[in-house]
């Protein structure tokens, strides 16, 4: 078998978790994602938030990015008032998401952003986020499914050509696109499911969750990217 690509998977950082009889800091991140990466061909390696000017040295060593969903982006990034409906922020999760991303986009590098992946991709942009949308959670902690359509000519509608049902779990969405990206798959109600940067780059946004599905074809088309 031929060497696999490095993919790098960003991670939470909890102020506490329990394992055995410790109760401590921790990194962490759902089985789900490095399995993913590795289900298709990859090597996942872990990126907790570090400081941000170490960002590009990071994407420096790996052969693709992948930010992981997780808590609402602090609209501080966006320019906008903080809703009610705005979970508590993740400074140090934000600041070292963003400069990944930015270290990505900078260098070339293969990068996939998975739900909150994906709003920070478009606020890295420019873009701006609806801080509350119904219909697109099914109950607290249980993912529900719904159709996402591909729009024809995109890459991802290369990937996957046809509508199908994707596992989701998102209350945010995006608004305004940042510069240069494309929608490229909505949902019935018109909610953005995925964004790209126009080729020779990969770079795709998905709003849905493939961790927890198993179709595989986005993070092969991720780590053919990496090869």
């Amino acid at each position: 078998m031929g060497s696999r690509p490095l993919i790098g998977v960003s991670t939470y950082l909890e102020s506490g978790a329990r394992w055995g009889v410790w109760e401590l800091e921790a990194v962490l991140l759902p089985a789900g994602y490095p399995r993913l990466v590795q289900r298709s061909g990859g090597l996942a390696a872990l990126l907790p938030p570090d400081e941000p000017s170490l960002a590009a040295s990071a994407v420096a060593r790996l052969d693709a990015l992948v930010v992981a969903g997780g808590p609402d982006v602090d609209p501080v990034h966006y320019d906008a008032e903080r809703s009610p409906r705005t979970g508590p922020p993740a400074h140090r999760r934000d600041a070292w998401e963003l400069a990944l991303i930015r270290a990505a986009l900078d260098a070339g590098t293969p990068l996939l952003g998975i739900c909150r992946g994906m709003q920070l991709l478009n606020v890295a942009l420019g873009g701006t986020l609806v801080q509350h949308i119904e219909g697109h959670v099914k109950d607290v902690g249980v993912f529900g499914r719904h159709d996402v359509r591909p729009v024809p000519g995109t890459l991802y509608a290369e990937i996957a050509p046809e509508s199908c049902a994707v596992p989701t779990y998102h209350h945010q969405a995006v608004e305004r696109l940042g510069q240069g990206l494309t929608a490229s798959a909505h949902a019935a109600d018109g909610t953005v499911e995925a964004v790209e940067l126009p080729r020779p780059d990969w770079v795709l946004g998905v709003q849905w969750h493939p961790e927890m599905g198993e179709d595989l074809r986005v993070v092969r088309a991720l780590v053919r990217a990496a090869s």
